[in-house]
């Protein structure tokens, strides 16, 4: 059987693996426009601060390793242009020679994710604006870095956008994020993202808030940045506003709006032989039921583990996802899983919320920080459709018991029989979660 990988970062390499570990002398062959394969894109801001020391450093398995420990055709500079799924033939164009290739194909996946939007602004083009999607990107801006930056301005605030708001202070540079909405992190709520907001003025991050992007000016470089409401020096540019699938070489499988391929749970498009995964596939939204688009690198290996099993004939299934993240801002951890308030009501659902304050630890216990936690849930039945929680330490382990709460569709009398650990330096007797539920939960008389 002959496999044939689009892409090879996180899905693509997860699959190419699930092959190699479950059937024998596969053969494989990876098509990556880029030359770096296996890499983690969510410590590349990490990078950008020093706090991982090199961008080499996020690189789970090298080219080479793929090719000579495990027998991959792992090739680099190959840029799939056309998928002719009737022949059963990937074309493209290999960059450093700029030969055009054709490889046949018994099993196709495309693992391509999803690159940055970068939209058609006057000035765009000048020398010191980036996106960061890869290494590559990293490099540039540390590269941009070593000359004389003081001052960087964030187009975006959502995670990305935030993580290099920190980074850059960090380095001691004057920080601006332009966001067109009315709030920082727009998966949160907004009174959970004022939290956020009022986290960024505190560590000196200027947020200007329904302020449009209009153009970038400089000689050669940038020099200012334009808006809807005034203009602003700039050094560094980062543009970090989102991304969109990487699908365009392929036109007659089923997509979502934005372009994902639509997947059933077997990781199929709606082409024969034809599987997708990670940022440029649909995810299944297990509380929305429905196809939904959340890009993030759990769901990409994920995706491409059950990829690479259905790929050989294995029947293994993605359930689908919550949504559920984590992000470090400051001295704030942001952590959300489910449905925002905003969702539940575009879905027409009767529900009720509540947000409240507690601790991470016993009351009384030296050095508690302050959680804020907000549920919801359906009103009639009580079952969570989601949380969001702001604060110091513990936020991590509060959003993951939610996520498998979730995933096992618990109501609120239900969280108070979890039988979570305690002791007055990890929790309090009752976690700040059960609070809320003792506190909101209907008794029903027999």
């Amino acid at each position: 059987m002959n496999y044939v990988i689009i892409g090879g970062d996180a899905a693509g390499m997860s699959a190419a693996m699930e092959i190699v570990r479950n059937e024998e002398n596969p053969q494989i062959t990876v098509l990556e426009a880029g030359h770096i394969y296996s890499y983690g894109q969510c410590g590349l801001p990490y990078v950008i601060s020093g706090e991982i020391e090199k961008s080499s450093d996020v690189i789970a398995r090298s080219v080479e390793e793929f090719r000579t420990k495990y027998g991959i055709d792992a090739r680099t500079g190959h840029e799939v242009r056309e998928v002719d799924s009737g022949n059963k033939i990937v074309r493209g164009r290999i960059l450093h020679s700029l030969e055009d290739f054709e490889v046949s194909y018994d099993k196709l996946l495309i693992a391509t994710g999803a690159a940055p939007v970068w939209p058609e602004w006057e000035g765009i083009s000048l020398k010191g604006i980036y996106p960061l999607k890869t290494i590559p990107d990293t490099e540039r801006i540390l590269t941009a870095l070593r000359k004389d930056v003081k001052r960087v301005a964030i187009i975006g605030g959502g995670y990305i956008g935030l993580e290099l708001a920190e980074s850059f202070r960090e380095l001691d540079k004057e920080v601006r994020i332009f966001q067109r909405g009315a709030q920082l992190a727009n998966i949160f709520d907004p009174e959970m993202a004022e939290l956020i907001l009022r986290e960024a003025e505190r560590k000196n991050v200027r947020v200007h808030l329904e302020e449009e992007v209009v153009k970038f000016s400089g000689d050669e470089s940038v020099e200012k940045v334009h808006t809807s409401k005034g203009e602003y020096e700039a050094d560094l540019v980062i543009v970090a506003i989102g991304v969109t699938p990487s699908t365009q070489f392929i036109n007659n499988a089923e997509k979502l709006k934005n372009g994902a391929l639509v997947v059933n749970e077997r990781m199929e498009t709606t082409i024969p032989d034809i599987y997708a995964a990670g940022d440029c596939a649909s995810h299944y939204h297990l509380l929305k039921e429905q196809q939904d688009y959340v890009p993030l690198g759990t769901t990409a290996n994920k995706q491409g583990r059950v990829a690479g099993l259905s790929m050989i004939g294995f029947n293994n299934q993605f359930k689908g996802i919550l949504g559920t993240s984590i992000l470090k801002f400051f001295d704030l951890d942001l952590g959300k899983t489910g449905l925002s308030e905003k969702e539940v009501k575009q879905l027409g659902i009767a529900y009720e919320t509540i947000t409240r304050a507690g601790h991470d630890i016993a009351g009384y216990y030296p050095g508690k920080e302050t959680l804020y936690t907000k549920l919801i849930w359906e009103k009639e039945t009580q079952c969570l459709l989601g949380a969001q929680i702001i604060g110091g330490d513990g936020v991590d382990k509060r959003i993951d018991v939610l996520a498998v709460a979730l995933t096992q569709k618990m109501c609120l009398g239900e969280l108070l029989d979890l039988d979570l650990s305690y002791a007055p330096p990890y929790n309090g007797v009752w976690d700040p979660v059960q609070q809320i539920a003792k506190r909101n939960w209907k008794l029903v008389k027999r």
